[in-house]
C-alpha cells in the first residue's frame, strides 16, 4: 500500500441472499465504524467477530427489504439495554428511514426506544444525495431493484479511498457508475447460473468487469450457495467472517 494511503478494512457479518443455504445474510462493517445493511444476524454476528457495535458510528441501509433492514431493532436492543450506548448514531437510508426504522422498533420492542439515552440521527437520501458525517463521505445512487421500494447503492470517500456498494441491484448506468468511480466495490451477485429475480448475474458481473479498469477491485456478496471467481482478475468472493485489507 501507497505510504500515506487510507487503510481500508471490510468485514463481512455474512455473504449470502435471502434464500442461500449455507450463508448467512450479506451485511458488512467498514473500518470498524461503518455498518452497510443491518439484516437480523448482524448483531450476532459482530459479537463473533470480537467487534463492538457501540464503535458503529453509521449505518448505511440499502433498501428495506427484511435481509437489509430488520436488524436495527436488535442494534438498538443491545445499545438500550447491554451496552449503554450514550455516542451519537447516524442511520443513512431510502425515503421513509425514520419512520419505518422506528416503528418496526416500537412493533418488535415497545417502548424501547423511549428507555435510550443516545441519539439517533437519520438522514433520507434521494438519487445523487451527497454529505459526510463521523469521518465518512457518501454520495447515495439510486439503482433498479424491485418496483414497489426505493433501492440505493452507495460511494463513501474515507481520505483518499472510496469504497461502493451495489446493494441490491439489477445491471444498469447506476451501478457501472458505482464500479468506475471507486476504489474497492462491493457488489451483489444474488444468482449462481440462471436468472433468479431482480438481482446480477454472474453474466452481468463479466459484462461489468471487463468494462471497469482493473484498478477497482471486485468482491463479490450476497449469494447463493455457489460461487467462484470466474477465473477473471480483479476479483474476490466474499465469505462469512470474510475479511479484506487494501
Amino acid at each position: 500500500m501507497t505510504a500515506n494511503r487510507q487503510p481500508l478494512e471490510l468485514l463481512f457479518l455474512g455473504s449470502g441472499n435471502a434464500f442461500a443455504p449455507q450463508r448467512y445474510w450479506s451485511s458488512f462493517l467498514l473500518n470498524g465504524r461503518y455498518l452497510f445493511d443491518a439484516p437480523p444476524t448482524a448483531l450476532p454476528h459482530l459479537k463473533r467477530a470480537g467487534r463492538a457495535a457501540d464503535d458503529i458510528d453509521v449505518i448505511f441501509i440499502s433498501h428495506f427489504h427484511g435481509d437489509h433492514f430488520f436488524g436495527l431493532p436488535f442494534l438498538f436492543l443491545e445499545y438500550a439495554e447491554m451496552s449503554h450506548r450514550s455516542k451519537e448514531l447516524y442511520i443513512v437510508g431510502p425515503p421513509g428511514i425514520q419512520e419505518k426504522t422506528e416503528r418496526l422498533t416500537e412493533w418488535g420492542f415497545p417502548g424501547l426506544l423511549d428507555r435510550s439515552r443516545y441519539l439517533r440521527h437519520y438522514i433520507e437520501v434521494n438519487d445523487g444525495t451527497k454529505g459526510s458525517t463521523n469521518g465518512i463521505q457518501f454520495e447515495a445512487v439510486r439503482v433498479d431493484h424491485v418496483s414497489d421500494l426505493e433501492c440505493y447503492g452507495y460511494n463513501v470517500r474515507l481520505g483518499d479511498r472510496s469504497v461502493a456498494y451495489s446493494g441490491d441491484a439489477l445491471m444498469g448506468d447506476a451501478v457501472r457508475r458505482l464500479a468506475r468511480e471507486s476504489d474497492v466495490f462491493v457488489v451483489e451477485c444474488s444468482c449462481w447460473g440462471e436468472q433468479c429475480g431482480p438481482h446480477l448475474t454472474p453474466h452481468d458481473i463479466i459484462q461489468l468487469r471487463r468494462e471497469t479498469p482493473l484498478s477497482t477491485v471486485f468482491i463479490l456478496t450476497h449469494l447463493d450457495a455457489g460461487a467462484d471467481d470466474m477465473g477473471l482478475e480483479g476479483i474476490l468472493v466474499a465469505e462469512d467472517f470474510s475479511k479484506f485489507e487494501f
